[in-house]
């Protein structure tokens, strides 16, 4: 028997996302504060055996968002994998991902709030964290209150400017490698991947205990499936926007750092820096290091807007729709945007505000680890609710999605045991274990939640497949 669901067509939701905006929100989804400022602090840690850990990162997420598209191919949700949830899983994992989801997001604008702060303090040092990260919340939370199409060309405009720079970043170093440059000329080299230390300077340890800040880098790469409900022509978008990820993984992430670290020696890096802005520092082109500083604020702010705000309105709309919050939730404005869980989420996202301003040393690193353990909650959520699709799929219940996740379901197995082994690092350092012990608490609430709005989030309809959307259509 098929579980019934909510209304899942979102056809109240203005299409204002087209193709190119898709494939934007999908790089800019995987290049943030993670990589542009939580590298630094990374390489400090491990050296270049940081590379390493970054490319098992992206492996395993791109096993996840294969499992999500062939979700998504099979039918269109609102709200995404917190629809599969529900579907597969049942009402209780609809409604408690959706819930941490949105937490997750709310803690991860918090984290680019901070970022924004730090990197404006390069130009400004007397401005305080806590005045940017008001100014920037305030800016990005009247953007989201206009219109998606608005939203979108932002963020648009955001991703091709992290594109660009990492481009520009990668062909300036390959320039100071081959042809020796710049006032890092005498000193870069391919051999500073292994000289100073070799490839694993500080062991093998000290590499496993990166995967936090690294899981984090990767946090929105699953926007793709948030986005779905305001796309056009999903069916054939969205796979294109998840077969391209490998490569956009190995160009922004591992072609980066492999560049900087052999441009710039990994000993000449530390924490609460950015190591792209430390780069163009060290090649000497004038300028060059405030266009960086300005690049890596727009991708604060773009993982701001459209993960912090953009996703976590959606995602408390899907509460409201579903029944797992007050109804009140799901209303739109006559431009088809969420306006009351915009408020909701950009005055939760104040929190962060305040963080910055009595701990700005240590706000990053508790936002992030918070942000890395829900997001492990999501994503094993989405492994799971693939896993029960396929097996009723296989069964004959349900209609074989034509964009498949190769090699389940023991790639599933696999991803979900780098999950556990992740979660387990998290525990490890008193520094980030406070991200478990939120996790915990939330988890506690969502529970103590659930019986009031157990009788709602049950009234639902049977889900139409997309195949069958599309044929109706």
């Amino acid at each position: 028997m098929v579980a019934k669901l909510p209304d899942q067509s979102a056809e109240d939701y203005q299409r204002g996302l087209g193709t190119r905006q898709i494939q934007m929100l999908a790089i800019g989804g995987t290049i943030g504060t993670g990589l542009f400022l939580g590298a630094g602090e990374n390489i400090a840690k491990a050296g270049p055996s940081l590379i390493l850990t970054y490319a098992v990162a992206g492996l395993a997420l791109f096993f996840v968002m294969r499992a999500l598209g062939e979700l998504l191919t099979y039918r269109r949700a609102e709200g995404g994998f917190a629809g599969y949830a529900r579907e597969f899983l049942g009402p209780f994992w609809g409604y408690a991902t959706t819930w941490t989801y949105w937490i997750i997001w709310v803690t991860t604008g918090m984290a680019e709030l901070t970022a924004a702060g730090k990197y404006i303090q390069k130009w400004w040092p007397g401005v305080e964290q806590w005045q940017t990260a008001l100014v920037a919340l305030v800016v990005l939370f009247t953007v989201n209150l206009i219109s998606v199409k608005l939203f979108g060309e932002l963020e648009f405009w955001f991703a091709m400017i992290k594109v660009a720079a990492i481009v520009m970043m990668i062909l300036v170093g390959l320039g100071v490698l081959v042809f020796g440059f710049s006032d890092a000329g005498d000193t870069a080299r391919v051999g500073n991947l292994w000289d100073h230390g070799g490839v694993f300077p500080e062991g093998a340890g000290a590499t496993i205990m990166t995967l936090q800040m690294v899981m984090f880098a990767y946090l929105g790469v699953e926007l793709v499936g948030v986005t779905a409900s305001e796309a056009k022509d999903p069916e054939k978008n969205i796979p294109r926007a998840i077969n391209a990820l490998p490569v956009r993984f190995a160009l922004f992430y591992l072609g980066s750092l492999l560049v900087i670290l052999a441009v710039v020696p990994w000993t000449a890096f530390k924490g609460g820096a950015s190591p792209f802005v430390l780069a163009f520092d060290r090649i000497g082109i004038p300028g060059g290091a405030d266009i960086v500083n300005f690049v890596v604020l727009t991708a604060a702010l773009s993982s701001c807007n459209a993960g912090g705000l953009y996703s976590t309105s959606r995602m408390l709309r899907t509460a409201g729709v579903n029944g797992d919050g007050p109804k009140v939730l799901g209303r739109l404005n006559g431009r088809g945007v969420p306006v009351l869980t915009v408020v909701i989420s950009a005055l939760v996202m104040g929190i962060g505000v305040v963080v910055n301003a009595v701990v700005p040393e240590k706000a990053f690193e508790y936002i992030t680890s918070v942000s890395t353990g829900g997001a492990l909650l999501v994503w094993t959520v989405i492994l799971l609710a693939h896993m029960a699709y396929r097996r009723r799929s296989a069964a004959g219940e349900l209609p074989k999605a034509p964009y498949r996740m190769p090699w389940a379901p023991y790639t599933s197995w696999a991803v979900l045991a780098f999950f556990a082994f992740v979660t387990v690092t998290i525990a490890w350092e008193a520094d980030t274990r406070i991200a478990l012990y939120v996790m915990a608490a939330w988890g506690a609430l969502v529970v103590v939640g659930w019986p009031f709005v157990r009788r709602n989030s049950q009234e639902a309809r049977v889900p139409v497949p997309l195949a069958e959307e599309s044929t109706s259509a």
